[in-house]
C-alpha cells in the first residue's frame, strides 16, 4: 500500500506551529510509517509536486502577493487542505497590520526605526513580495477542508487530525483537544 502524501507551507508565520507539529514527539516515527513528506518549510522541497499531495497543511496568515500563490498553489494540488493555527485560521496577530496604512507601515519598517540608517527607503524591486492591502486567514484566499486553531494549535490536535484523515475520516475536533489560554 502506497503511503499518503502530506505537503506543507508557510505564509505569515512566526513558526510557533510548526514546532507544535514537530512537538507530536515520537510519533513522528509512527507517522512516517504511514505518511511521504514532499515538502515542507524544513526540507530542500518547497513546492507541492504539480502531481499533487493528499494532505496539505498552510500556516500563517495571506500577507502579500507571494504568500496568496503560494496558499492558491497549494489549494490546487492538495486533495485536503488543513489551516493551521489562529494565523491561518483568522489572521491570527498578522491583521493588527490592518489598521495601518501599507505604505506607512512599510516606511516605519525601513526608513524610520530608530536604528534605520538615516535616508534609507523602502525597497523596490518586482522580486520583492508586495504587502496586500489587508491581512487575510488563508479562508479568505481559498477553500480550507479543516481548520486546527489555536497559538500553536497542541500537538495532540494535529496528531488528531492528521491520524484520523489516515483512517478516511474527517476529524471532528472536540474542546479536550484544543486550548484556550
Amino acid at each position: 500500500m502506497s503511503k499518503v502524501t502530506l505537503c506543507s507551507d508557510w505564509l505569515d508565520v512566526c513558526s510557533g506551529c510548526e514546532m507544535s507539529l514537530l512537538d507530536i514527539d515520537e510519533n513522528i516515527v509512527e507517522l512516517v510509517k504511514h505518511v511521504q513528506l514532499l515538502s515542507m518549510p524544513i526540507t530542500d522541497l518547497k513546492h507541492p509536486p504539480e502531481s499533487g499531495c493528499d494532505i496539505g497543511i498552510l500556516t500563517g496568515a495571506v500577507s502579500n502577493d507571494h504568500q496568496e500563490h503560494v496558499a492558491r498553489e497549494m489549494r490546487e494540488r492538495a486533495k485536503v487542505l488543513i489551516a493551521l493555527g489562529d494565523c491561518a485560521v483568522t489572521g491570527g496577530i498578522c491583521t493588527m497590520r490592518n489598521f495601518f496604512d501599507v505604505e506607512k507601515v512599510l516606511k516605519r519598517a525601513y526608513a524610520q526605526t530608530e536604528s534605520t540608517e538615516e535616508g534609507s527607503a523602502v525597497p523596490r524591486s518586482p522580486e520583492i513580495a508586495k504587502l496586500n492591502p489587508q491581512v487575510r486567514a488563508v479562508d479568505q484566499i481559498v477553500h480550507v477542508d479543516i481548520h486546527i486553531p489555536g497559538c500553536p494549535p497542541p500537538a495532540k490536535a494535529i496528531w488528531f487530525a492528521i491520524t484520523e484523515l489516515l483512517a478516511g475520516r474527517t476529524p471532528v475536533l472536540t474542546d479536550d483537544l484544543l486550548t484556550y489560554d
